[in-house]
């Protein structure tokens, strides 16, 4: 099914009931609010019934209203200002214990991001990066953070890893200047995405390069790029999206290329640990707790 549920709905209008039509309009208006509605609120906003808002998600192919209202929300997040992210947590979370609500949905999205991936494509994103010439990993805005932890960690295991700094769109394309055949770019972006990383993407594709890309969906701009896609669940938890899922799965990412490589990373911090005590780097009563 489309995801781009707005599309649908606007493109559908010319065949709609009038009660339809009037939800249609609703959503169209005020597609913020209605992301995150009970069919009752949203029919009641629309001046229908709560049975024909049900109705009406089954019309435009969704086996019911919280199907619906999933593709509604994947299709509006992207869209959605800063301002309108706050609005709409203070809607969702309500009077609510805001530790137990966000750590809560924290955990239902680590278990949609295990649902969300087959070992087997796990499996193959990790030979790609393991079996590449060179590792190019980008992330930008909030998704920078991940990017970090993920090359620093892979920069302990391999020596050709390359991690691209997105500070801006021209940094980006000349950093993947050399980029090619054998190598591959680890792309990292959540709603809103942002540009420069799928310009990154684009650029590295066109060279040759094999992209595996982490994401939030197929929606995602990056996807029709991408080789190999790792997903992971994130959803608005304020003027940003929740990262716990995603750092989630760089984690798991690290853990498989470190079991594959674990000799050599043995070597690796057998080396560390003796620098580390003739630098005198660790607090030696913190370490040793």
């Amino acid at each position: 099914m489309n995801t781009n549920t707005l599309y649908m709905i606007r493109s559908g209008m010319g065949s709609m009931s009038k009660g339809q039509k009037r939800i249609s309009e609703y959503i169209l208006a005020h597609y913020e609010k209605a992301a995150y509605m009970t069919a009752s609120k949203l029919g009641e906003a629309a001046g229908v019934s709560e049975s024909t808002v049900v109705r009406y998600a089954g019309e435009l192919g969704y086996e019911g209203y919280p199907e619906f209202l999933a593709a509604l929300r994947e299709s509006v997040r992207s869209m959605l200002t800063s301002v309108q992210r706050i609005e709409m947590t203070d809607e969702m979370i309500g009077d609510n214990d805001v530790l137990e609500k966000t750590l809560s949905a924290d955990v239902a999205r680590i278990k949609a991001t295990i649902e969300a991936n087959r070992p087997e494509d796990f499996d193959l994103a990790i030979e790609s990066i393991v079996n590449a010439k060179n590792i190019y990993i980008l992330g930008a805005k909030s998704a920078s953070m991940l990017a970090d932890m993920l090359a620093y960690n892979l920069a302990l295991v391999f020596d050709n890893v390359r991690h691209v700094d997105a500070s801006s769109e021209s940094s980006v394309l000349e950093q993947l200047l050399r980029i090619g055949e054998g190598d591959v770019l680890v792309a990292i972006t959540f709603p809103r995405y942002s540009k420069r990383t799928v310009k990154g993407v684009s650029f590295a594709k066109n060279r040759g390069a094999e992209i595996v890309g982490i994401t939030d969906s197929v929606s995602s701009p990056i996807a029709p790029m991408s080789d190999k896609m790792l997903f992971a669940k994130s959803d608005m938890a304020s003027f940003v999206d929740s990262l716990v899922a995603p750092l989630s799965l760089v984690n798991a990412i690290i853990v498989a290329i470190s079991r594959k490589k674990k000799d050599e990373l043995a070597d690796t911090f057998h080396e560390l640990e003796r620098m580390w005590d003739e630098y005198d780097v660790f607090d030696k009563d913190t370490y040793n707790a």
